[in-house]
């Protein structure tokens, strides 16, 4: 069976940085998208960044610049740096594994969230 586990949240005053971790167990993950997602309260899940198999990045408006997405796939584990944080970026964050040739997210693997506290 396939688990991740996310660690590295916490909380941090506005400004400062935290790195998130994501141990993949159960599978290789190397040709597998891997992503993070966050969701405040009241608020959808919603995409924070994504990397593919090929090294490929994508982020989201309100985060590039500031957030790095990274994989190393000998550990089977996923990175997301989080530089210059502010209070909007307060959110449970989410690590995710999309297989590779999945048509869409319902085989998707999700862990259980680390909390990410940014005060001002």
């Amino acid at each position: 069976q396939v688990q991740l586990v996310e660690s590295g949240g916490g909380l941090v005053q506005a400004g400062g940085s935290l790195r998130l971790s994501c141990v993949v167990s159960g599978t290789v993950f190397s040709d597998d998208t891997m992503g993070w997602f966050r969701q405040a309260p009241g608020n959808e899940r919603e995409l924070v960044a994504r990397i593919t198999r090929s090294m490929t990045t994508v982020y989201s408006d309100s985060v590039r610049g500031r957030f790095t997405i990274s994989r190393d796939n000998a550990k089977n584990t996923v990175y997301l740096q989080m530089n210059s944080l502010k209070p909007e970026d307060t959110a449970v964050y989410y690590c995710n594994l999309r297989p590779f040739g999945a048509g869409g997210g319902d085989t998707d693997a999700w862990g259980q969230g680390t909390q990410v506290t940014v005060s001002s």
